[in-house]
């Protein structure tokens, strides 16, 4: 039987530190970082050799909305269905939860594809376990391209010779703008970009400071709130079909020597995200209390569709995208990334 009490941020809470003893890694993420885990052992085990023990794994997410389903299914009792007591370790982004995946301090990742496919370009040891996030094939996307009505930028080639604002630099959202413009025709070089976090992306819009933002919800949603901001375009839908957001990935050696807690893993991914769409209420509930954000927000924001199966075309695309803006020097078969059946 399921688990109704919600022991996300329990688990939150608790973990949080374990970052703290990697953080020092991301700065030397080229030379990896050194072997161990948690409890000091060689990775995850069963918690003793009875048929109702879980096996213990801490696996690390972005304190984000697309996070939802993963952290539905900790709290409902899917994960530990299949055997396993999920600890959750919140991280801001891959410079983080790359290390300590590396380290084993994590056993496995959800996090953005370009951070995981620029760590396999410089050697290190990642493997791809799933699928997990994807933008929306049409309609109304996650995120968008905003800007001013009075701007003049009404389609992405009007972007040119233009600054426009993302969160970080070459990461889905600079590399989807830089598609979209070549798609239609324009010239990517000459448009300029700048970082900024996303509360301060609006005020700085406002004050004619930038000429466009990339923004997801539910800041796309506050943004829409003005009439005098009018989105430009949806960069994701327009370089490809269905572009993976985030995936799950793991060591090569913590495949290798626990494919059971690999499989058992996405088994549970995949019940959590098919249970979580089939109750959106519940979802929604979830990434409120999960995120303490207030109920009314998460009740409207953009959801992410969320389904685990790899995204083997769309991920090379990615990659390729990445060589053809230099953000990447290097080819890659993507496929050698993905955890083999066998």
């Amino acid at each position: 039987m399921r688990k109704s009490a919600n022991r996300v941020e329990k688990d939150v809470r608790h973990r949080r530190l374990l970052l703290g003893s990697v953080a020092g890694c991301a700065i030397v993420i080229l030379t990896g970082c050194g072997d161990g885990s948690p409890s000091g052992d060689d990775g995850p085990t069963a918690n003793g050799s009875g048929a109702e023990e879980l096996t213990t794994i801490s696996v690390g997410t972005l304190p984000i909305a697309s996070s939802a389903e993963l952290r539905f299914g900790v709290s409902e009792g899917i994960f530990a269905e299949h055997g396993l007591d999920v600890e959750l370790v919140e991280g801001q982004g891959g410079a983080e939860l790359l290390p300590a995946v590396q380290n084993q301090s994590l056993a496995i990742a959800v996090g953005n594809p370009m951070s995981v496919l620029t760590a396999a370009e410089r050697g290190l040891d990642v493997k791809v376990i799933s699928g997990y996030s994807w933008s929306s094939a049409s309609g109304e996307d996650i995120n968008a391209v905003v800007t001013r009505a009075d701007s003049g930028i009404e389609e992405f080639t009007d972007l040119e010779n233009r600054v426009v604002t993302v969160n970080a630099l070459h990461t889905l959202g600079d590399l989807s703008i830089l598609e979209s413009v070549d798609q239609q025709g324009g010239d990517p070089s000459s448009v300029r970009f700048n970082e900024m976090a996303f509360p301060d992306m609006l005020p700085q819009l406002e004050e004619g400071n930038v000429d466009a933002v990339w923004i997801p919800d539910p800041f796309l949603g506050m943004a829409l709130e003005d009439p005098e901001n009018v989105v430009v375009g949806h960069p994701n839908q327009v370089a490809m079909e269905s572009m993976p957001l985030t995936i799950a990935f793991t060591s090569s050696a913590f495949a290798e020597e626990n494919p059971e807690v690999i499989q058992a893993f996405t088994d549970a991914l995949t019940e959590s995200t098919e249970a979580a769409w089939e109750d959106e209420d519940a979802l929604r509930s979830s990434i409120a209390s999960s995120l303490n954000m207030d109920e009314a927000v998460a009740q409207r924001i953009r959801l992410e569709p969320a389904h685990t199966d790899l995204p083997t075309e769309t991920l090379q695309q990615v990659y390729d995208l990445m060589l053809k803006y230099g953000m990447a020097t290097d080819p890659l078969d993507v496929e050698s990334l993905y955890v083999s059946d066998e």
